[in-house]
């Protein structure tokens, strides 16, 4: 049994138990008398004076009826501490000591996780990527056969370790602020980072659609309680579409099981769908592709992805944008492609016709666009698409493709949240038409920094965003034994076009928000603060360093998109 891989996932469990270890206890209150209420002072909580711009809220204890039931709001004891000038009460010092506390245990935990991934970067065997490595093979529930198995290879360690960054980001960019419910936006997060990172490395399907399930119900709570103001509605249709997915997804896995008598994904990709028929395989790709392609999102299965990012929080946006989708492109390529080749083979032209047209429908969507924050969540639609298109040329260029513009994406994607929440904290709104344009003379490092996301998004050469979109495009130039090459040129240019789509709404939204005079009414505040700087500079530079040497990304993954193919490098 190897250690490490356990070690990834307790070290996050370790962090949500020493968050709730260190919840502080609820004590009910004696039931107030009249001479109570006139002789003893209000508690700190509800002296405390509410956030800026909102209506003192009267004391439960001297209402005269009951308060009509409204939507949840954070508690003024845990809003950031009022303007400056005034002193903050003993309730909002407590409240800011409580919130960085629990933001502490989550970036100490994340950061020792963030190490174990580098350690298992710096003890992975390079030269044999292609096989699983560090293996631990476990008895999970021995009377019905099922294992605890993980392992990796170099597929899954890229997303291990993009997983444990951008959770470390989002804790490092949480320090620097005052959270509502900071120990249980903390424990969210962690539950996530586990769900997530064990979805990478679970080598028997029942297991892996365990970790696949986990991480839908606190990113739930992420969008609804930290969300904006239709986080309700965005969290429902969230839930319901992935759920309805995943429902769709055990179907297949069952049918693999029922056919095969196996859950190990390693021995089913050394098959490569021997021992099940072709029909069975055309059914079980569609069933598992339908469960991953709302995951992912596919159009036309994409439409909780604009509402949930709009409303999320933004470091919700960031890990749903950065992993959570990464997790249903990672299916394909561990279990829908390898263990169902002859399914893959028959369904790939429908997978390639929906990829392009999400692309292109993205795209569009994107110039339609007033909120900054959607027109990114649109972007993603398209964006995956190339990932989509990727896996269905089943070349070994496309997978590549694939693999690499999912690492991409992560980090692009990544930094373009971080930055339209700093954008919509500044000036209170991610109305591109009321941000009132000419960021770089106002917010000069906030709008370069924009500037350089929104460039390596469309895919500029140099930078992460190129080599994911063209290889994709070049695998459809060639696709693989038994696909229609007319049919995928079609594919191509499509794809062409969404690149020429993607540069048009990237350099509108820089003119309307970058470029221009400034609107010298609006009080936009402090440029980049340290705390964003630190979380930001990352992503910047694996987006310049990928971008420069893709090789070291492609050559990690290309030993086993050979093997799960089954063709020679």
């Amino acid at each position: 049994m190897n250690w490490l891989l356990i070690a990834l996932l307790a070290v996050p469990g370790l962090g949500t138990l020493a968050l709730l270890a260190g919840r502080p206890s609820t004590q009910t209150p004696a039931p107030a008398t009249a001479a109570s209420q006139i002789e003893q002072p209000p508690s700190p909580a509800l002296a405390e004076p509410p956030a800026p711009g909102t209506e003192p809220t009267p004391s439960p204890a001297l209402a005269e009826s009951p308060a009509p039931v409204t939507e949840p709001t954070p508690s003024p004891s845990l809003v950031a501490a009022p303007a400056s000038g005034i002193e903050p009460t003993p309730s909002s010092a407590r409240a800011s000591d409580r919130s960085r506390a629990a933001t502490r245990i989550g970036l100490v935990t994340s950061g020792l996780t963030l190490v174990l991934s580098i350690v298992l970067a710096a003890v992975f065997d390079y030269g044999s990527a292609g096989r699983m490595q560090l293996e631990t093979n476990l008895a999970w529930i021995p009377g019905l056969d099922l294992r605890f198995h993980l392992g990796v290879d170099g597929i899954s360690l890229p997303l291990v370790v993009l997983t444990a960054l951008l959770t470390f980001l989002c804790f490092g960019y949480l320090a620097g602020q005052t959270t509502p419910r900071p120990r249980a936006l903390a424990f969210a997060l962690l539950v996530l980072e586990i769900g997530m990172i064990g979805t990478f490395l679970a080598l028997d399907l029942l297991l892996f659609f365990v970790f696949f399930e986990v991480v839908l119900i606190p990113m739930y709570f992420v969008i609804a309680i930290w969300g904006g103001h239709d986080r309700r509605a965005a969290a429902i249709k969230f839930i319901l579409y992935t759920l309805l997915g995943s429902a769709v997804l055990l179907l297949g896995l069952l049918v693999i099981y029922a056919q095969t008598g196996t859950l190990d994904m390693v021995q089913l990709a050394a098959r490569h769908g021997a021992g099940i028929a072709r029909t069975p395989q055309i059914l079980a790709f569609l069933a598992i592709g339908l469960g991953l392609a709302v995951k992912t999102p596919m159009w036309p299965l994409h439409t909780w992805l604009p509402d949930a990012h709009t409303e999320a929080p933004t470091v919700g946006s960031v890990l749903l944008a950065g992993v959570l989708l990464k997790m249903g492109t990672y299916g394909f390529a561990r279990i829908a492609i390898p263990v169902l080749p002859e399914g893959a083979a028959a369904l790939a032209p429908w997978l390639g016709a929906f990829a392009v047209i999400g692309i292109i429908y993205g795209s569009l969507a994107c110039l339609a666009q007033r909120d900054l924050k959607r027109m990114i969540a649109y972007s993603s639609v398209g964006h995956m698409g190339f990932v989509l298109l990727g896996f269905a040329t089943l070349t070994p260029v496309g997978i590549n493709a694939a693999l690499f513009a999912n690492i991409a994406h992560g980090l692009i994607t990544g930094l373009l949240f971080f930055l339209a929440g700093a954008i919509k904290e500044r000036y209170g709104t991610a109305d591109m038409t009321a941000l009132g344009g000419g960021m770089l003379a106002r917010l000069p490092h906030l709008g370069s920094l924009l500037t350089f996301a929104c460039i390596a998004s469309l895919g500029l050469p140099g930078l992460a965003g190129f080599w994911g979109e063209m290889l994709a495009l070049l695998g459809a130039y060639q696709p693989g034994a038994g696909q229609s090459r007319p049919l995928f040129l079609v594919f191509m240019v499509c794809g062409g076009i969404g690149t020429v789509l993607t540069a048009a709404y990237f350099l509108v939204m820089l003119s309307r928000v970058t470029h221009g005079r400034p609107d010298e009414t609006l009080a936009v505040g402090v440029d980049v603060r340290p705390f964003e700087l630190a979380a930001w500079v990352p992503l910047v530079a694996l987006t310049l360093v990928f971008g420069l040497w893709p090789k070291g990304l492609l050559s990690l993954t290309a030993p086993a998109v050979h093997l799960i193919l089954g063709v020679g490098p």
